[in-house]
Parts: structure tokens; sequence; C-alpha cells
């Protein structure tokens, strides 16, 4: 791995040096697994994170000499970035031995493994980060996969999840990295017809109150209903229409929860302004324990928007 002490200080931060790599290259013009983001410098809130299993089939070493860690062919992660005057940080935080690799925007290819203050997390370190992609893998020290772990995006140092206040809902028994129960939406700005329409059967076993947050209501599945990665740069209106009492809870691209109940009648709606951009795990649930049938509505237009009433 390339950990080069950052010049002028006694701290333990990394300097992300370049890679070459050895063979064969990583993937990058795959899909990420768990969706992208769009950031800019400045961005708030400070820091930006996503939850995610870690590990894969790859050797790293095998790809890149100096890399560690078991990876996914495809990113797990990407970043768009729009650099400031500001620093650019990206690590992991697990409860197992993680690793990181990253391929920049001039196709550069860096790589940590316990770098970060946290034992056992990788950590790298842009003094005068570049604008542009950023493909992120996120990997384990032993081979395997199916680790849960907490990718950092920040500006202002590395991060855990106590010091952000980031532990994922997964807890308490909702699983965002859990295949959605009625599949992955693929959207992109001035998509047709809108609204997107996605017939499901909503509720679960789980009380939204005691799983995500006493703001929440409803009872959900442990696994997200649909899973929404948005590429665009309107409102986005998200919605049920139906008879059934309905509620939402939507764990979006920045990480933070979002519950709605009645916000039509007795269907649930949430408009996210424009611009956030990534991936949506969305959770319809039902404001009593049984489940009931409806559907899920996604409008770039307006909430609640159905034109004819289907």
């Amino acid at each position: 791995m390339s950990k080069i002490l950052l010049a002028g200080t006694a701290c333990a931060v990394l300097l992300a040096g370049a890679l070459g790599a050895t063979t064969t290259l990583q993937n990058y013009s795959l899909s990420p697994a768990f969706g992208s983001v769009q950031l800019r410098a400045g961005f708030l809130p400070d820091p930006h994170y996503r939850h995610l299993t870690a590990g894969g089939a790859i050797r790293a070493q095998s790809r890149f000499s100096e890399c560690r860690g078991y990876i996914a062919d495809a990113p797990d992660y990407s970043l768009y970035y729009t650099a400031g005057n500001q620093d650019l940080f990206i690590n992991v935080d697990s409860d197992r031995d993680t690793t990181l690799v990253v391929n920049g925007p001039n196709g550069e290819w860096y790589c940590d493994d316990d770098g970060a203050n946290a034992a056992f997390n990788p950590l790298l370190y842009w003094p005068n980060p570049r604008s542009g992609r950023y493909d992120i893998w996120v990997g384990t020290y032993s081979q395997g996969s199916g680790v849960p772990a907490t990718l950092f995006i920040s500006e202002l140092s590395e991060h855990t999840r106590q010091s952000a206040n980031a532990y994922p809902a997964r807890r308490t028994g909702v699983d965002i990295s859990r295949n959605a129960v009625y599949g992955n939406v693929y959207l992109n700005g001035g998509f047709l017809p809108d609204p997107h329409r996605v017939p499901l059967t909503a509720g679960g076993p789980l009380r939204a109150a005691n799983t995500i947050s006493s703001d929440c209501r409803g009872y959900i599945s442990a696994a997200p209903s649909v899973e929404l990665t948005y590429n665009g740069y309107s409102n986005l209106h998200i919605y049920t229409e139906g008879t059934a009492d309905t509620t939402l809870a939507i764990n979006a691209p920045d990480g933070r929860w979002f519950c709605s109940d009645d916000a039509i009648g007795t269907d649930a709606g949430l408009t996210f302004t424009s611009g956030q951009n990534g991936v949506y795990d969305i959770y319809v649930g039902t404001y009593g324990a049984s489940q009931r049938n409806t559907t899920l509505m996604i409008s770039e237009i307006q909430l609640g928007y159905n034109p004819g009433g289907k």
C-alpha cells in the first residue's frame, strides 16, 4: 500500500499517493453497487456517509502490488466531486478489518489499509484534490464479503460512526444493504413516463418507530421495498397512491432518514430538493400491522401527481 506521512505534521493522516497497476485493472465502468453522490467543495452535511457491505472475491494485491484485501469487480460507490480550497478525506469505519482502493479523476489508483486512527480502518487524504469522479472500492483484509461498513467523505477529517452519529439502522432490524424486495429502479432526469410506478405490497413486521426513529410511523420490512438510483437536477417526489393507509421511510443519498405519514390523505409522500443524486432506499410501510397493496410513485413534477388517477 502507499502510505506517505503528510509533510510538516506529526499526525497520522496518510497522504494519497498514486500507484501503478500490475495486471488487469478494476472495472470502473460498471455501475457502483451502492450508488453515487455529487458533492461540491463546502458541502453540508460534512461528513457525507454511506452504509454498505465491504469485500469481494478479487485479491487486490493481484491487481495492484501495493494494495491489500479482497474487493468486488464493480465499484462500491462513486463520488463526483467539484474541488475548491478544501482537503478531501475518504475513510471507512467497520467492526472488521477493511481496506480502500480508489480510482481518481485522472485515472490514478490509490490504496490504503489501517491508515486511519481507528484500529484496522483505512484512510486516504488529498490536500489538493482534483475535480472529477472518484470510484471507491471498500475491501476486507481477509477473504470474504458481506461485511457491514460505513464509508465517509469529508473535507474536515476522518470520521467514525460514533463521531458522526452514523450508526446504521441495521443494528435494530432494518438493513439497507439487503436486496430490495421489489427491485432496483434507475431514473435519469427528465424520465418518462412521469410518474414512474411500482406496484407493491406495503408493510412488514418491524415498527419504524423502534427501528429507525421515534418520528417514523407504521410497520416496515427489514429489506427496502425499492432501491432507487436517481441522476437528475429536478425536485424528486416519492409518494404512495392507493386505498391503504401507508407510510414511508427513506434512507437518502447523504445517509439521513426521512419519514412520512398522511402527506396526501392516507398516502405518504416526501419531496427531495434538486441535485440530491444517488441511491434512495425506500421502505413502504402500513400504518397498521397488516400488509396492504399500494403503488409507489416517483415524479419530478409534483407530490401526488397522478394523471388519469391510474
